[in-house]
């Protein structure tokens, strides 16, 4: 595929684009992803909806505070001022961004954008460590930060950036972003980027060990709103929007940012919030469209929080599998159906969802207009219908890694490679497995552990928990489960078989736990997905150390 000129002056970006022949094929049948070789997407985002829907629109709101399309926009343009003049930005350069969900970092991302800069994702909760390696990978001229998540931002820049600009933003400080913006004219000219010219670099969450950096361009932000949003959400401009997803979460940046914005629909911005909390806000502004995780929606209806989301018009989870017992749960209670969905940081966000009356409850859904999907056999080979195998799609984004060596392993013939083990019926709907490296082999069997997930997931004991394999003599691997028990339940030997009972009693009984662990919490990413391999790791080591399990015995 022949790149556009670049308008990066900053050739960073383009100079490590991993090598054409290892991309995946590109995919551009549908009308709505065609887009013009000059594109920048926070234009599109913010100046043509304007355009659209006029000036006066509401955009941003928190609890204490509403932003109109027009606000944001002058507040965009005074930070491209600001990084232009003040640091010396030019397209191409890369912009660390650190902070919660909240109108300045929108402005600031637009910001960003609009003076042909590239956006570099992180999480707010980011240690140092973790910060010093996204430094040392994407290598950023300039980092904005919220000014509560300053400290361990100036610590990793000592150790990987002393000469960094870090600019904080909401503290009283003169050089603070916006005492700086205010000063700056409310006019800019936004750079013509290349629709081919890399916006953002956003890091895997890191749910199997050292992250990547993915590469994103203009068009593939704008590609994610005209296939999911436009054919699955279908937003509307009086739409509500929100979602507790984290930007760095790619899910949250389209669920907060993305879609409402190209709608011309609102979006509440939520900085933190427990299940319940967030159901309270939902009612109490008016939201239509929620983006959460499948164990939110759980925690919401088992805190008696139903009557918060009768109102809601959209319900969308990703990020972990959705059990066809929890879909079930909340249709009940809420009348409102699920729209489970399958996205990858490699891809941006979702390729398989089903909406309305195309929902089979336990089945992730059918491709994404835009995209395709297969399930490929061990030889590379697509795979026939009832057949499991490794999920491959293509579509109109896709991997790119900054200078990584894995992106041959994630793009195999042409295809992205998920991960993920999937089944594909004869209608065409895909059923989620396990991830592939969840898959354990136990005795000759093979055993899903989100299938004993989804088990365990039914009793009212359980609020979480993850499966495992772990090393076994006799039986290579022996199923294991971890579990976070509701606080009224006993932490003993009867609760165990307990748990044993009822997954044999809900699947074939060879795939039940053989061993059950107690604990307080599960291991995750900051965008709450479950990091079963630190479990496995820790699995390993024991048995390394010829140590017994911590917790109970088999049945």
């Amino acid at each position: 595929m022949q790149l556009s000129r670049s308008a990066h002056v900053d050739t960073f970006c383009r100079d490590r684009l991993p090598p054409e022949h290892t991309w995946p094929q590109m995919l551009f049948d549908l009308p709505d992803v065609r887009y013009p070789d000059r594109l920048n997407c926070a234009s599109e985002l913010l100046d043509t909806t304007i355009e659209h829907y006029g000036a006066d629109r509401t955009c941003l709101r928190t609890a204490t505070e509403t932003w109109t399309y027009g606000q944001l926009r002058d507040h965009a343009n005074q930070i491209a001022n600001v990084l232009t003049t003040q640091f010396g930005l030019v397209p191409g350069n890369r912009v660390l961004l650190r902070a919660p969900n909240n109108p300045w970092l929108v402005a600031t991302w637009l910001g960003v954008l609009k003076a042909g800069g590239v956006v570099v994702l992180t999480m707010p909760l980011l240690r140092p460590a973790e910060l010093i390696t996204t430094i040392e990978m994407t290598r950023p001229d300039v980092a904005i930060s919220d000014h509560r998540f300053l400290t361990d931002l100036q610590t990793a820049r000592e150790s990987a950036a002393p000469d960094l600009p870090v600019v904080p933003y909401g503290s009283s400080a003169g050089d603070d972003l916006l005492t700086l913006a205010r000063g700056a004219s409310t006019d800019f000219d936004d750079v013509p980027t290349a629709a081919d010219d890399v916006a953002l670099l956003a890091p895997t969450s890191g749910t199997t060990g050292k992250p990547k950096v993915t590469m994103h361009f203009h068009r593939d932000v704008l590609a994610n709103a005209d296939t999911f949003s436009r054919h699955i959400v279908k937003p509307t401009p009086d739409d509500v929007f929100t979602t507790t997803a984290p930007f760095a979460f790619t899910f949250g940046l389209g669920a907060a940012l993305v879609f409402p914005l190209h709608a011309g629909a609102s979006t509440l911005l939520v900085e933190k919030a427990t299940p319940g909390e967030l159901a309270d806000a939902v009612a109490e502004h008016g939201v239509t469209v929620l983006f959460t995780a499948p164990t939110a929606y759980k925690a919401m209806i088992a805190g008696g929080k139903a009557g918060q989301l009768r109102g809601l018009r959209r319900a969308v989870s990703a990020g972990e599998h959705l059990p066809e017992a929890s879909w079930q749960a909340f249709h009940d209670a809420t009348g409102v159906r699920i729209i489970d969905g399958i996205g990858a940081t490699e891809m941006l966000h979702i390729f398989i969802a089903a909406a309305d009356d195309d929902i089979r409850p336990g089945s992730t859904g059918r491709p994404v207009p835009g995209y395709v999907a297969t399930v490929l056999d061990e030889s590379g080979a697509e795979a026939p219908p009832g057949v499991a195998g490794r999920l491959a799609v293509r579509g109109p984004t896709g991997c790119r890694y900054l200078a990584d060596e894995r992106q041959s392993v994630y793009v195999q013939h042409g295809w992205n490679v998920t991960g993920d083990t999937y089944l594909r019926d004869a209608d065409g709907y895909f059923w989620y497995q396990a991830r592939s490296d969840d898959m354990i082999v136990s005795s000759g069997y093979n055993i899903a552990g989100p299938e004993v997930e989804q088990a365990l997931l039914t009793h009212p004991d359980v609020a979480e928990c993850a499966v495992i394999g772990v090393p076994d003599e006799d039986r290579g691997q022996l199923v294991k489960a971890v579990v976070v028990l509701n606080e009224q339940a006993p932490h003993d030997d009867d609760t165990v078989r307990k748990l044993q009972n009822h997954v044999k009693s809900q699947i074939a009984p060879y795939k039940y736990p053989r061993s059950v662990e107690f604990r307080d919490s599960l291991p995750k990413t900051q965008t709450g997905k479950l990091q079963r391999y630190r479990l496995r790791q820790e699995a390993t080591a024991a048995a390394g150390r010829q140590t017994p399990a911590a917790t109970t015995p088999s049945a």
